[in-house]
C-alpha cells in the first residue's frame, strides 16, 4: 500500500527544489575568537531525489542539516547565505514559526532511533499526536494514517504495534518508527543524519532500500548525511562531498565514485576495501581533518594533498562545473603553480 503525501497547504510546482541551499555560512562565536564551521555551501536537492551528503567527522555534513533543521545550538548562527524548502526561505523564520514548518515541511531522522522516542508513551500515541500536531486530521483519522505509515515502512500488525512500547521495539524497528514520524505530515523533505550507523549491516540494507522505495514512491527529497559511500553508492542519485565546512566535489553518483576529480575524493574511493584485490596495507588520507581554529589558508586540504603546489594555500578554489561534476581543485582548474 503506497501512503500518498498529505496536501501542503501552499503547493509548489513539481519544478521547485525540495530544498534549496545559497551560500550558507555558520558560524560559532566563542571568546577565542569567530569560528566558520560553514563556508560558502550550496546544494539542490529535486523533489523524489536522494542527495547524499559524505565527508570525514569534523566535515560539517551535520551542522549544514541541523542548521537546515533550524537546529542550530547556541551560539551557533546562520551568518550568510538563504536556505529554502519547498520554495519558502526558512532561514530567518522566528522559533514559532520554525516550529510549524517542522513536520510540516521539514522531517528528520537521527542516528539513534531512541533519542527520537518517548519510552512513557506508546508508538500509537506518538505517530497520532505528530500526525494531529502538523494536519487538520481527526483522531480517527490520524489513527487510520498511522496505521497506514507502519504499513507503509514494514512493521507487520500494525494495530497491535500501535499499542506498545519503544522498548519492545527492536533497533531497525524503532528506525522504521522514526521514519515513519518523520514521513507522518506528508513532508517535502526529510534530512536523515547517519540513520543506518547505529544498525547492523542487514539491517542497514533493508531501511537504505526502505529510504529509496519511499523517496520514490513519496516524492520526499532526501538529505543522507553519512560518512558511508557504500550507503551512497546503494541509495544516493547525487552526491556532495564535503571537507572542513566547503563542498570540494558534487555530482551524479556513479560519476563521483568512478571517475572522483578531487584529491579528497579519491583518497576516500581509495581507503574503500575491494573484494577483488588483496591488499595487507589499506590506503589511507594522511593527516586528519583541520580544527575550525586551525583551519590553513587557500585550500583547507591543501596539507594532506599529494598534489598540492603553490596556489593550493596562497588562495581557496572555488566550485567549478568539470564535465559532469563540480570540484573544487585548482588540479581541475588548469594547474596549483
Amino acid at each position: 500500500m503506497m501512503v500518498q503525501p498529505i496536501p501542503a497547504p501552499e503547493q509548489s510546482s513539481a519544478a521547485t527544489p525540495a530544498l534549496d541551499v545559497a551560500g550558507l555560512t555558520v558560524e560559532f562565536p566563542t571568546r577565542r575568537g569567530l569560528l566558520t564551521a560553514i563556508d560558502d555551501v550550496s546544494m539542490q536537492i529535486a523533489p523524489g531525489e536522494i542527495l547524499g551528503v559524505v565527508g570525514e567527522s569534523g566535515a560539517g555534513k551535520s551542522i549544514t542539516g541541523l542548521a537546515v533543521l533550524g537546529l542550530l545550538e547556541h551560539p551557533g548562527r546562520i551568518a550568510g547565505g538563504e536556505i529554502h524548502v519547498n520554495g519558502k526561505r526558512v532561514d530567518q523564520l522566528s522559533e514559532a514559526e520554525l516550529t510549524k514548518v517542522r513536520g510540516r515541511e521539514m522531517g528528520a531522522i537521527f542516528q539513534d532511533p531512541l533519542t527520537a522516542l518517548n519510552p512513557l508513551f506508546t508508538i500509537g500515541k506518538q505517530l497520532v499526536e505528530t500526525i494531529r500536531l502538523h494536519t487538520d486530521l481527526s483522531r480517527e483519522a490520524a489513527h487510520e494514517r498511522a496505521l497506514d505509515l507502519l504499513r507503509q515502512v514494514g512493521i507487520p500488525a500494525p494495530e497491535e504495534r500501535l499499542r506498545q512500547y519503544p522498548h519492545q521495539f527492536s533497533g531497525g524497528m524503532r528506525q522504521r518508527v522514526v521514519i515513519a514520524l518523520a514521513l507522518a505530515a506528508g513532508p517535502r523533505l526529510i534530512i536523515a543524519d547517519e540513520p543506518t550507523t547505529a544498525l547492523d549491516v542487514s539491517i542497514q540494507a533493508q531501511i537504505t532500500a526502505l529510504l529509496r522505495r519511499l523517496c520514490d514512491e513519496t516524492g520526499v527529497g532526501i538529505m543522507l548525511v553519512t560518512h558511508d559511500m557504500g550507503v551512497i553508492a546503494e541509495t544516493a542519485d547525487r552526491v556532495c562531498v564535503m571537507y572542513s565546512g566547503r563542498v570540494v566535489e558534487s555530482g551524479p553518483v556513479a560519476e563521483v565514485i568512478h571517475n572522483p576529480q578531487h584529491p579528497y575524493t579519491r583518497g576516500l574511493m581509495s581507503a574503500i576495501p575491494s573484494l577483488h584485490d588483496r591488499v595487507e596495507v589499506l590506503a589511507q588520507i594522511d593527516g586528519s581533518m583541520p580544527r575550525l581554529n586551525a583551519r590553513p589558508s587557500g585550500c583547507a586540504f591543501h596539507p594532506r594533498c599529494p598534489h598540492a603546489g603553490p596556489k593550493c594555500s596562497a588562495s581557496k578554489p572555488p566550485l567549478v562545473r568539470t564535465g559532469a561534476t563540480s570540484a573544487a581543485c585548482w588540479l581541475q582548474q588548469g594547474g596549483t603553480q
